[in-house]
């Protein structure tokens, strides 16, 4: 289903202008100089890693005045995927926090509460096209990307309409779904095909046909009061996520992480979806099988409430108590 401002629902965003003339903080890999640069003259070498062969890493973020919401576990993300990928990023955890406020600050940015990021690390500069890092110059390129996004209050209400995909979800001993990494080919083969039927997103199996993820979110379903939550893998590892699991353990929620199926998905009483941008939205129809009573179950709506809270105690804590974590 194609929306006005261009994105599917579990995405979809109120319009601002203020987009327009964002300042774009780049650390180049080579020079090591960190750039506040004006989104229309942003650019990237065509000999660069990532759109040479998509060899690069990111993380999406949310902040509220001046604050990464769950700041720790992002960059552990990040950092994690980088060592995997044995990618040297030549900077520290706060270091790469300390270029985050640099270009939230230089935006003006400090006072608002609905900027998302987008972190891009890219493994940097070839000095010609070939896969091999040893033809690498310099660092990492790291690109923040910050835009005022405020979630579309109609989209997040009317709930989601999910088809399963034929696209499964890769074994780790491939490409390892844990990382996030900037080759997301699979994700979009499953979201065209969620296009072309007009749903709002795809849900995906394992390769043992377990019910997973999204392609853009994690997916749960309520069964009789209990959340249930898909092994951790073949997924992304959703802060959201966990963070709802955590929720869930911590408030008497029954929840457990299990494989099961399209059947007891189509027979569940709620099913939401959870991710940095959206927190949490309902799923109402799944191949057109209707969710419940297909509205926002109670569950879900403790849930939600839940989250907003824990989000509200993290964005209290100051940038040195946050930095001091990491």
């Amino acid at each position: 289903m194609r929306r006005a401002n261009g994105t599917g629902a579990t995405h979809a965003v109120v319009p601002d202008s203020r987009n327009e003339t964002i300042k774009i903080g780049i650390r180049d890999g080579v020079s090591g100089e960190f750039q506040l640069v004006p989104r229309d003259e942003a650019k990237v070498s065509v000999f660069d890693s990532n759109f040479l062969i998509g060899d690069g890493i990111w993380e999406g973020l949310r902040v509220y005045n001046g604050r990464v919401q769950f700041c720790r576990e992002h960059i552990d993300r990040l950092f994690q995927s980088a060592k995997a990928m044995a990618m040297n990023l030549g900077l520290t955890k706060r270091e790469l926090v300390d270029l985050i406020h640099k270009t939230v600050d230089g935006n003006g940015m400090q006072n608002d509460n609905d900027v998302h990021i987008r972190l891009v690390v890219s493994r940097g500069l070839k000095s010609t096209p070939y896969q091999n890092p040893s033809v690498n110059i310099g660092l990492p390129l790291v690109v923040i990307i910050p835009e005022h996004k405020a979630a579309d209050p109609n989209a997040k209400a009317k709930g989601l309409r999910l088809v399963t995909s034929h696209i499964r979800r890769g074994y780790p001993d491939t490409k390892d779904e844990m990382w996030n990494h900037i080759s997301k080919a699979t994700d979009v083969q499953a979201c065209i095909g969620a296009n072309v039927v007009g749903a709002d997103e795809a849900l995906m199996l394992d390769p043992h046909g377990f019910v997973k993820t999204c392609n853009s979110t994690n997916f749960f379903i309520v069964r009789q009061g209990e959340v249930w939550s898909p092994t951790r893998a073949y997924q992304m590892q959703g802060i959201t996520r966990q963070k709802t699991i955590d929720l869930c353990q911590a408030n008497g929620i029954p929840v457990r992480e299990v494989d099961f199926t399209l059947t007891e998905a189509y027979g569940a009483d709620e099913a939401f979806v959870t991710g940095t941008f959206p927190s949490h939205i309902s799923v109402f129809e799944i191949d057109g099988r209707v969710i419940g009573e297909g509205k926002r179950g109670p569950v879900t709506e403790r849930i939600s409430n839940l989250y907003r809270k824990m989000v509200q105690d993290d964005i209290q804590r100051s940038r040195e108590t946050i930095m001091s974590k990491l």
